[in-house]
């Protein structure tokens, strides 16, 4: 009689598949949002109301500070060994 294994290769193929499509489209959607800041920046015809948001845009989005220990939690990483 054979052992039952459980084979999670399709599974995760998929999943790496589907979190490579969300890294692509942020990435395309982060270097918009730069290229728009360089835009207002570099013209001066846009309006300082324009160029202010678009800093902060870039700002709030793409600068936004975030913890080191939400960063080790969200990859797996804890604190305190789990208990057995």
């Amino acid at each position: 009689m054979n052992p039952y294994v459980h084979n999670n290769q399709d599974y995760l193929a998929e999943k790496c598949m589907i979190l490579e499509y969300h890294v692509t489209h942020a990435s395309k959607i982060a270097l918009l949002k730069i290229q728009s800041w360089k835009f207002a920046m570099k013209t001066p015809e846009v309006g300082a109301k324009y160029q202010k948001a678009a800093e902060d845009m870039v700002r709030q989005s793409l600068l936004r500070y975030v913890p080191n220990s939400h960063i080790l939690n969200e990859e797996g990483f804890y604190f305190r060994p789990m208990a057995n």
